[in-house]
């Protein structure tokens, strides 16, 4: 009798070892992602809601294919009116760490609004680029380049060509210094120029994308952002 439970208490004993094996392995690890996003009014989303911006969007459909205990954390150094001047400058005195999984780079249109010599635009894009580079652990496989919206199709730019034609240059640049270096860059003035022709897609105040238009921009850079992280 005593043979019988000690080799029950034995069965009993690798089972629930084994059990506790089993249990211990579909535990995964959890992660902790980061992402930086840098610009100007289009990426703090100058009028629509604070989950409304586009890094916000961005972040919570990401989050959405990750495991339940990972944490995803942005943050974002962007205002309203700022050129790349001013961008170069706050990054700097922000002095925030180089371990983003991933970094997003929207800037440029308030040069071009408020008649900045575009050779500074020629100068200072391409050390922007190569800060985020450095702020996205040193990869230029992490950085995502947004290209500048035109906010000449909203009511505030009243289909002012000029300003296509400006926007249009920034945009090309831009794209051809992304494309020469291997950075992934991002169109999405194409659906900002859908705004006069459907008002949904801009914001209160007549002249910033909407949280609809957001909601596009976020569905172009999704697919390149998840595989970014995936990585």
């Amino acid at each position: 009798m005593k043979f019988i439970n000690r080799l029950l208490f034995l069965i009993v004993s690798i089972l629930l070892l084994q059990s506790c094996s089993t249990d211990s392995a579909m535990i995964t690890p959890s992660k902790n992602y980061k992402y930086l996003a840098l610009g100007d009014s289009y990426t703090i989303g100058q009028s629509v809601c604070e989950t409304c911006r586009f890094p916000v969007q961005l972040k919570d459909s990401i989050g959405k294919y990750l495991n339940t205990n990972d944490t995803f954390l942005v943050k974002i150094i962007a205002t309203t009116g700022w050129t790349t001047t001013n961008l170069k400058s706050a990054i700097a005195a922000e002095n925030t760490t180089n371990d983003y999984d991933l970094v997003t780079l929207l800037i440029g249109v308030n040069n071009q609004y408020q008649l900045q010599p575009f050779t500074l635009y020629e100068q200072e894009f391409p050390e922007l680029v190569n800060t985020a580079i450095q702020k996205a652990k040193g990869d230029k496989n992490n950085v995502i380049v947004v290209s500048i919206p035109d906010y000449a199709f909203t009511p505030f730019g009243n289909g002012n060509t000029t300003i296509s034609t400006e926007i249009d240059s920034y945009n090309a640049f831009a794209e051809n210094y992304c494309l020469t270096n291997n950075i992934t860059f991002i169109t999405i003035t194409d659906i900002t120029r859908l705004g006069l022709a459907q008002p949904e897609l801009v914001a209160s105040d007549g002249l910033h994308p909407s949280t609809i238009a957001y909601s596009k921009f976020v569905q172009r850079i999704l697919p390149e952002a998840r595989s970014k992280i995936a990585d």
